[in-house]
């Protein structure tokens, strides 16, 4: 199954998705980056794709995931947390062996995995999905500096939940994604 990174994404930026308590999304919108409920003190997971992140929060419903955020990055600070990025899984193309690997992800503030791509019905997709990990001083930065801005868009994956439901069109709205093209060697971090 191919990895690639698909994303909406503008000469600005790149816009990833969260899911939270609707309290937490409703803050951050108000100071366009996250505040008071935006824990720290974990790992925070980010995703670039929307289809992924409906599946995940069951459309808005799960617990605790009841509201869903559209952050946008700039491209510089995007592609500064995936060259930090450190696999969950052992590649034995970029580790020599798997000491070396458990002793980077366990230094690391950035860590990724990839996942079944789904479509915005929860379908499985024939490539896979990247999903990042920040902690510490990453999601220190992502929280205070890295955010441009962030939308609520809870309304519009409810919308999209109810249209798969009932097999019917989808909102027009649905922000468009593409393949984002980065260099080899960020593939060869990210385990192209």
């Amino acid at each position: 199954m191919n990895k690639i990174i698909y994303a909406d994404y503008d000469e600005e930026g790149v816009y990833v998705y969260q899911a939270f308590k609707p309290k937490i999304v409703a803050v951050a919108v108000e100071l366009n980056k996250f505040g008071k409920g935006f824990g720290v003190d974990r790992i925070s997971w980010i995703k670039p794709s929307l289809g992924w992140m409906l599946r995940r929060s069951k459309y808005a419903t799960k617990h605790r995931m009841e509201a869903i955020a559209r952050i946008k990055l700039s491209h510089t600070s995007w592609l500064e947390i995936l060259n930090q990025s450190i696999p969950t899984h052992f590649d034995e193309k970029r580790y020599s062996n798997e000491n070396e690997w458990q002793s980077a992800l366990k230094n690391s503030d950035v860590i990724h995995q990839w996942d079944p791509e789904r479509s915005l019905k929860g379908e499985r997709l024939d490539r896979q999905a990247i999903q990042i990990g920040l902690r510490g001083d990453a999601l220190k930065k992502y929280k205070d500096e890295y955010v441009t801005g962030v939308e609520d868009i809870t309304e519009l994956a409810k919308s999209i939940g109810f249209s798969a439901k009932k097999h019917q069109p989808f909102p027009s709205n649905i922000p468009t994604e593409q393949e984002y093209l980065i260099n080899k060697n960020l593939k060869f971090i990210l385990g192209y």
